[in-house]
């Protein structure tokens, strides 16, 4: 298996580390020539996870995406999900023929509305069964210093999805697999929409108390959407997925809870007042939950699914409803 990485952020640095850990030799598309220069020469990224240290004979650095795509048999895309349009807009569909796309991304991408497979199905001819999505619950900074930690490998063909789990596995990385390919996606959107409202709800000086019960209210929230989402898959899951798993519950857990969680710091600075553009620019990174409130309001307005969390968090954010005022709305129907 030759392993390419598309994206250089913390995450796709993160699972770089975690493959050349395992002693694969990566082809890994950055963009900036000058971020290239830098890595050769100081074995690290100098943006992100700059603690992580590489052996620059495992990688193969290029700003040539073409070069990656034709030298690698599995791509991880580990691109924010609004840009990955603009990464794909580069390829011509015979470039990804064959190729296991595992996605990384923990996003809706917005111009089209859809997650990354049906987009690739569409644009590029890509079936679901050469489709596998890689997810946490994982914080990129974790696995920079090595604490236990858990992702998912989530696919239709099972026995490829259980081979790139055991490539990914190392002695700070454990691996799960299964077929809910669709629906861990969509948890993985609403976790960060989710914790994002955590954010608001902790800058707004509620407690520990309020954010349990807005945290398990969520959870239910999340796992209705999903039902309802499940049942119009035209390939729904083989198994009854269990939302009480890691990737869907653990991974809204450590989103809604962890210092690390951008999403989480993102809206405890819309909760204390700032705008959604000064919040952009004091985060400098990219908070999935903010354009993925918009997608997740758009799509339910065909699933249809109760979901009133949600719902006013995206009129916080894109309707410019104040926070409290949300909040309190909020109060009133927390079981």
């Amino acid at each position: 298996m030759q392993y390419g990485i598309i994206g250089s952020g913390s995450w796709a640095t993160a699972l770089a580390k975690i493959l050349t850990d395992n002693g694969h030799t990566i082809y890994w598309w950055v963009r900036n020539a000058e971020t290239i220069a830098y890595m050769e020469k100081r074995k690290h990224n100098p943006h992100y996870l700059s603690a992580a240290y590489f052996n620059p004979q495992q990688l193969r650095l290029s700003n040539d995406i073409h070069e990656v795509i034709e030298a690698s048999t599995a791509l991880v895309i580990a691109v924010p999900s609004a840009y990955a349009e603009q990464v794909f807009e580069e390829l011509k569909p015979e470039e990804l023929t064959g190729k296991k796309i595992i996605s990384a991304i923990k996003g809706i991408l917005p111009t089209d509305n859809r997650l990354l497979h049906e987009y690739l199905s569409t644009h590029y001819h890509v079936p679901i069964e050469q489709y596998f999505a890689l997810l946490g619950p994982c914080h990129a900074e974790e696995v920079a210093s090595e604490k236990l930690s858990y992702l998912t490998f989530s696919g239709k063909d099972h026995a490829f999805a259980e081979q790139i789990a055991h490539d990914f596995s190392t002695e700070y990385i454990n691996t799960v697999v299964n077929d809910d390919v669709v629906g861990v996606q969509y948890a993985a959107v609403l976790k960060n929409i989710y914790a994002l409202g955590a954010g608001i709800a902790h800058g707004l000086e509620y407690g520990d108390n309020f954010l349990s019960v807005y945290i398990a209210n969520s959870a239910n929230e999340m796992v209705t959407f999903l039902r309802k989402m499940g049942e119009t898959e035209t390939q729904p899951a083989l198994l009854t997925p269990n939302y009480a798993a890691s990737v869907y519950l653990g991974d809204l857990l450590v989103t809604c809870y962890s210092l690390y969680s951008r999403n989480r710091t993102f809206g405890n600075m819309i909760g204390k007042g700032y705008s959604v553009k000064a919040a952009q620019l004091e985060l400098n990174m990219v908070a999935e939950g903010y354009n993925a409130a918009r997608c997740i309001y758009r799509t339910n307005q065909t699933v249809n699914a109760a979901m009133p969390i949600a719902s006013t968090i995206y009129e916080i954010l894109w309707e410019h409803r104040p926070a409290a005022d949300g909040f309190k709305k909020i109060e009133g129907f927390l079981v």
